[in-house]
């Protein structure tokens, strides 16, 4: 699977990956594809949930809302989850897996950032080893900084101005920003990732997207009205 070698966590991984059917020649390339896929993020999320040194319930119930799990896939994903989130270490492999398999769609790789702030942010602190696991996963995945603190501001209130949120500078003009915020919500609203072929549990995360732009807009409006 080229989850890398050495490790008991990643030994048992593999075994795992194993007991799914990832090492049978007769899965499809595809299957073999989307296997890999979901094992991948999985770890991603469950190694985020100890990046700050404690893995609390409150990140793997955000795991759940994130990711609805057919009831036949519960116990594996579960057992997956709980050894992925023993440590962080190893969640470079998983971030670089990630970016090869949506090489070609950078839209679903967002996401998959999105879902890991969404379950970074779960237990209402954002801690700096968190920050440092998520600007990393976004580098490996080809987001600059620029756009990784645009996504970042959707999730994690700090004191900054509704611009970084928008990712626009405070020079742009009136009709410049108009049309830009109008681009973020015709490829953020949840009709059109439905429409695209976006999974359906990235929808929820795109509803929060769109709050967030809408209240960034209002408050920029506000702002140079007075």
């Amino acid at each position: 699977m080229g989850f890398g070698e050495g490790g008991v966590v990643r030994s048992v991984l593999s075994s795992l990956c194993a007991s799914l059917g990832l090492d049978q020649p007769t899965r499809s390339r595809s299957q073999q594809t989307g296997v890999a896929f979901t094992i991948a993020v999985i770890a991603l999320c469950a190694k985020l949930s100890k990046a700050d040194g404690v893995s609390l319930a409150l990140e793997a119930r955000a795991f759940e809302q994130v990711f609805h799990v057919p009831p036949e896939e519960e116990a594996n994903v579960e057992h997956l989850y709980d050894i992925a989130k023993q440590d962080a270490a190893g969640y470079d492999a998983y971030a670089d897996r990630v970016a090869t398999l949506l090489a070609d769609e950078p839209h679903l790789k967002r996401d998959v950032l999105e879902a890991l702030f969404h379950i970074a942010a779960a237990d209402g602190v954002f801690h700096g080893a968190e920050d440092a696991y998520l600007r990393d996963v976004a580098r490996r995945f080809g987001f600059s900084e620029t756009e990784y603190h645009a996504i970042r501001a959707m999730f994690v209130r700090d004191p900054t101005d509704p611009y970084t949120i928008l990712g626009v500078s405070p020079g742009i003009p009136d009709d410049e920003l108009k049309a830009h915020y109008r681009r973020l919500l015709r490829e953020n609203h949840p009709d059109t990732l439905i429409a695209h072929g976006v999974p359906e549990e990235f929808i929820d995360i795109a509803t929060r997207k769109v709050a967030a732009l809408n209240a960034a807009y209002d408050e920029i409006m506000k702002e140079r009205a007075l």
